[in-house]
Formats: C-alpha cells, sequence, structure tokens
C-alpha cells in the first residue's frame, strides 16, 4: 500500500515526473538553435574552465578548486581502490573532522552523497563505493539554496535567473508513532522511504518525542527529499553584485548554478558567512522550477528553453570572439553514453 502510494503521488505531482518530461518539448528549440551555431554541440563552448562546459562528466574535485578558497569547503579527492591509511591522513592534513561529507568526484543527481559521522561508517562507504570520490568538511550553516548566474563574456556584470530556496525533510513526533510510521504518514517523506530506511536504520523504530522535528536529510537534493522553494523574489542589485564578484574570480565560468550554505539571507546579501558547496554548468537547471506552488508544468518547460537560449548567446560568443573550440561532436556523444552508462552504476551501487 505504501509503495503504491508513492507511485501515485509522484504520477499526480509533475514536479516528480522524469527529467525527460521537461526536455523533450524543447527539443526543436535546441535543433534550431543548433542550426544557427552550425555545430550540434555549441554548447560546449559555454564555460571554457569546465570540462565541455560541464556536461555531467566533469569533476568535482577540480571545478571546486575553481572556487575562491574563502568561499569552498575544504576537500580531498579519493581515487578508486586508494589506501585507506591514506585516506584518513589526507582528511587529517586538511583539518577535515566528522561528520563530514562523502560524494562521487561524478556526480549525477545526489545519488551516493552521504553525510558520514564516524571513520567506521566511512570505511564501509570506500568499500561499498568502488568509484573515485571526494570528502568535503560539513557545513553546518543551517540554510541552503541554489542560485543560478549568467555573464556574457564581455560583460562585468551577470544576471541571476533563479533562486532556490531548500526546505530540508522533516517528520514532527507524537509521541506514539514510530520514526518509519511517522514517514509513512507523511505525504512527502513517504517518496522517499527507500532512501530513508537506510539513512535512518538504526532509529526507525524510535518513537519520537511529541512535537519533536526529527530532520530526516541534511542533503540539498530533490533526489532526498528536500524540498525545492522557489525564492525568486530575493533577486535583487545587492545579491547580483555579491555573485558578480565570485564569477570574476572563477575563470572560464560564465553560466550555471552555485549551490551555497549560509548562516542568514542578510549576510548573504552582505557577501558574509557563507560556503559555495559546488559550481555546475550547463547541465544544471534553475531548480525554482520545481515550486509547484508557485510555477506549473508548462512554466518549468518555458523556463528551461529560456536558459538554453542564453547558452546559445554565451557559447557563440566565446566561439566566435574569445575563440573557444566547441567540443568534436563523435567524441562527445561517446562521452554522453558513457554518462548514461555511469548513472544505471551509480543506481545499481545505490540499491545495494
Amino acid at each position: 500500500m505504501s509503495n503504491f502510494k508513492a507511485s501515485f503521488h509522484k504520477l499526480t505531482h509533475w514536479e516528480h515526473w522524469p527529467s525527460y518530461m521537461f526536455y523533450l518539448p524543447n527539443i526543436p528549440y535546441s535543433f534550431y538553435l543548433a542550426l544557427k551555431a552550425k555545430n550540434p554541440v555549441f554548447f560546449t563552448a559555454t564555460n571554457p574552465g569546465i570540462k565541455n562546459s560541464g556536461d555531467g562528466m566533469e569533476s568535482k574535485y577540480e571545478t571546486i578548486q575553481m572556487i575562491p578558497k574563502i568561499y569552498r569547503p575544504k576537500t580531498v579527492f579519493v581515487k578508486v581502490n586508494a589506501d585507506f591509511k591514506e585516506i584518513i591522513q589526507k582528511i587529517k592534513s586538511e583539518k577535515i573532522e566528522y561528520p563530514l561529507i562523502a560524494k562521487p568526484d561524478v556526480g549525477f543527481r545526489g545519488i551516493l552523497v552521504q553525510k558520514i559521522a564516524s571513520e567506521n561508517e566511512l570505511k564501509k562507504y570506500v568499500e561499498s563505493t568502488p568509484i573515485d570520490i571526494i570528502i568535503q568538511e560539513f557545513i553546518s550553516y543551517p540554510k541552503e539554496c541554489g542560485i543560478f548566474y549568467y555573464r556574457l563574456p564581455y560583460e562585468k556584470y551577470g544576471t541571476i535567473t533563479s533562486i532556490t530556496l531548500k526546505r530540508f525533510l522533516t517528520v514532527i513526533g507524537d509521541g506514539n508513532k514510530t520514526l518509519s510510521e511517522l514517514i509513512k504518514a507523511d505525504e512527502r517523506a513517504i517518496i522517499y522511504f527507500d532512501i530513508l530506511q537506510k539513512i535512518h536504520a538504526n532509529n526507525l523504530n524510535s518513537i519520537p518525542k511529541n512535537e519533536v522535528e526529527i530532520t530526516l536529510t541534511v542533503i540539498g537534493n530533490h533526489s532526498k527529499g528536500t524540498e525545492f522553494i522557489d525564492g525568486n523574489h530575493l533577486i535583487n542589485q545587492q545579491l547580483t553584485e555579491v555573485i558578480d564578484n565570485i564569477s570574476l574570480q572563477i575563470d572560464g565560468w560564465f553560466y550555471g548554478r552555485l549551490d551555497i550554505k549560509y548562516e542568514s539571507m542578510e549576510k548573504l546579501l552582505k557577501g558574509e558567512n557563507f560556503t559555495i558547496l559546488e559550481i555546475n554548468g550547463i547541465i544544471s537547471e534553475p531548480t525554482h522550477i520545481y515550486d509547484a506552488s508557485k510555477n506549473s508544468y508548462f512554466d518549468a518547460v518555458k523556463s528551461i528553453g529560456k536558459h538554453w537560449g542564453i547558452i546559445y548567446q554565451i557559447a557563440t560568443v566565446n566561439h566566435t570572439q574569445q575563440k573557444t573550440p566547441y567540443a568534436k561532436t563523435i567524441p562527445f556523444c561517446k562521452e554522453m553514453i558513457a554518462l548514461r552508462k555511469y548513472a544505471k552504476k551509480l543506481n545499481t551501487l545505490r540499491l545495494q
């Protein structure tokens, strides 16, 4: 019954539909842009500083290093099959403490991003994740958002097109139900029950006290149950200037989303007390569109098309004026096939 309830909710709420539902309607427009650019992979010239402009196969570790040091989390790269003692030594040398975050170096929709509480947990994660990973310090700021930004290569000032505020998934105890029962009774939490029962395996049968709020996940991904809230009303000149300043310090990045943890919006507007968790390129989305209380499915499709137009504008300027080469079509297509295989591998590891 629970599985049926979750499946029915996904079917009747468009924000949970598969990603291709948002991109298929834009295919004719993407063909038109490719014809205008006279190249089917013109978009690969958008962000010259990132491999293929951030098509999904870029190293997160490498893109994080592009962020000014003052704004980025402490991060170490871990090669697959690395000696665990060496991993611990790397963590200590960077002064990364528990809890920490472990995630694939080549990420895909938040799969296998995990908060790690101890060395034993980290060992289990490394042993069960046979791919290159990164380990980051856990940023304890209470709020998280995604800011979508672009800047034309010949301009010093850019534009914020989207702000997504993130509300972590929670349930509230009633003094009677177990954590498992609370999750199953919650319309949103039940959708992610398979993930949550792994995260809270040791506490599913515990009974939270009455009116005690339990945060079920602190990973700001839609795939982990985090609710995306349209925060576009917060876009203003002051915040744009903060992001402009950061953008000008990131060589070769003109388009994409910054995922940020911050203390308060007041501090963020002053450029204080925040950390950029990662930079995303052309594959990233203006995730405010998934707030169904303020947007429709057609609004979401239209917004994605609008952003493809921005990609075209930046990429063609980079190509014609900055002589940024487009990727070669056949190797790029092979890489996209490899990305699909890699995504399947991540999903397989997630289900183990």
